[in-house]
C-alpha cells in the first residue's frame, strides 16, 4: 500500500461521485453506511438513511442496485419498526457461496445504549425486504454489538465487529474490533479483539471495522476512528494490515477524511474488480454538516 501519495488522495476525493444524498441538509441528517457487491456484473448496494436526533434517527436501511457502480435504483428497504428497533445502523450485505443474499442489520434496543445485530435471508435482494429475522449477535448487558463486516474465506465465516462497553452510561461511544468465526454466518464463536484505540493517537477513544479485502496477496483492512466522544459520528478513516490473531493499524495519522469540518469519512467499502481496479464507497461529511454517500474509481495498485 505505498502507492498513498498525496496526489493519490487528492484524486480520492476530487474525481469522486455522489451515489445517494440525505433527505435535508442539516447536521444529523445523513446518506451513508454502504455496504457492496458486485455480482454478475450488477452492483448491489446496502446503505443506511438518517435524521437528527428527536426525529427518527437511522430510520431504514435501503437495497439498491447499478449497472455502472455509481447511478442505484432502490429495490427495496428494510424498516427499522420491522425489526423493533429505535435505529437501524449499517448493514452488511452478503451475497453466500450458495447464492443466497443476507443482510446483517444493527439494531439499537429502545430505551437503552444497547445494539444488537439481526439477519435476515432470502432468495433475491428485493426479497430481503419481506424475510424473518433472527439475531444472531445479540450482545448482553455489559456490551453492545454493532456495524459488522462479514468474509466467506472459501472454509468458513469471519466477522468482524464493534463491541461498545455499557459499563459507562456516559461513555459508552467507546469501542473495539472484536473478531468472530462460523461455519454458516449464523452462530458464532467470538475470537478476540483484532483491533483497539491507540493511546494518545487519532483513533485513542475507538475503533470500528470499516471493511476487508484482499490485495497484492495481503489482507488489508479500513477502520474508523476517533479521539475522543466528541468526535463521535465524525470518524475518519485508517488503514490496517490483517495477519494472524488481528489487525495492525497502519501510520500515525488518518488515510482519509473529508475537507469539510469536521472532517468525517467513515464506512468505507472496497470492491477489487478482475482487472485490479478499485471501486471505493463511503460516507463523508459535506460543507452544510450532513452526510452523504460518494463512490470513486481507483486505478489498480
Amino acid at each position: 500500500m505505498t502507492s498513498w501519495t498525496p496526489d493519490r488522495l487528492d484524486r480520492f476525493w476530487g474525481e469522486a461521485q455522489v451515489v445517494a444524498v440525505p433527505e435535508d441538509p442539516r447536521p444529523g441528517s445523513w446518506a451513508g453506511g454502504p455496504s457492496v457487491q458486485h455480482v454478475d456484473g450488477v452492483w448491489w448496494l446496502a446503505s443506511r438513511l438518517r435524521r437528527p436526533v428527536g426525529e427518527g434517527r437511522g430510520f431504514a436501511n435501503v437495497l439498491s442496485r447499478s449497472a455502472d457502480g455509481v447511478r442505484f435504483e432502490p429495490v427495496a428497504a428494510l424498516g427499522k419498526d420491522a425489526f423493533g428497533a429505535e435505529s437501524l445502523e449499517r448493514p452488511c450485505l452478503v451475497h453466500t457461496p450458495e447464492g443466497r443474499w443476507r443482510a446483517y442489520v444493527s439494531c439499537a434496543t429502545p430505551g437503552t445504549k444497547h445494539w444488537r445485530v439481526d439477519l435476515v435471508e432470502a432468495d433475491t435482494v428485493a426479497g430481503l425486504a419481506t424475510a424473518p429475522s433472527r439475531t444472531v449477535l445479540p450482545g448482553d448487558a455489559g456490551s453492545a454489538v454493532k456495524d459488522p463486516v462479514v468474509r466467506h474465506d472459501g472454509v468458513r465465516w469471519h466477522l468482524w465487529a464493534s463491541v461498545h462497553p455499557l459499563d459507562d452510561p456516559d461513555a459508552t461511544d467507546r469501542m473495539t474490533v472484536e473478531h468472530a468465526t462460523s461455519p454458516d454466518g449464523v452462530d458464532w464463536t467470538w475470537q478476540g479483539t483484532a483491533l483497539a484505540g491507540r493511546p494518545g493517537l487519532w483513533d485513542a477513544r475507538g475503533v470500528r471495522p470499516a471493511t476487508v479485502w484482499v490485495e497484492g496477496g495481503r489482507t488489508w483492512a479500513l477502520y474508523d476512528g476517533r479521539a475522543s466522544a466528541a468526535e463521535n459520528w465524525e470518524e475518519r478513516t485508517g488503514l490496517a494490515q490483517v495477519g494472524g490473531a488481528g489487525w495492525t493499524a497502519v501510520g500515525a495519522e488518518p488515510l482519509l477524511q473529508s475537507p469539510h469540518a469536521p472532517h468525517g469519512l467513515r464506512y468505507a467499502d472496497v470492491v477489487v474488480l478482475a482487472d485490479g481496479t478499485q471501486r471505493w464507497f463511503y460516507e463523508a461529511t459535506r460543507a452544510d454538516g450532513a452526510h452523504e454517500l460518494r463512490t470513486v474509481l481507483l486505478p489498480a495498485q
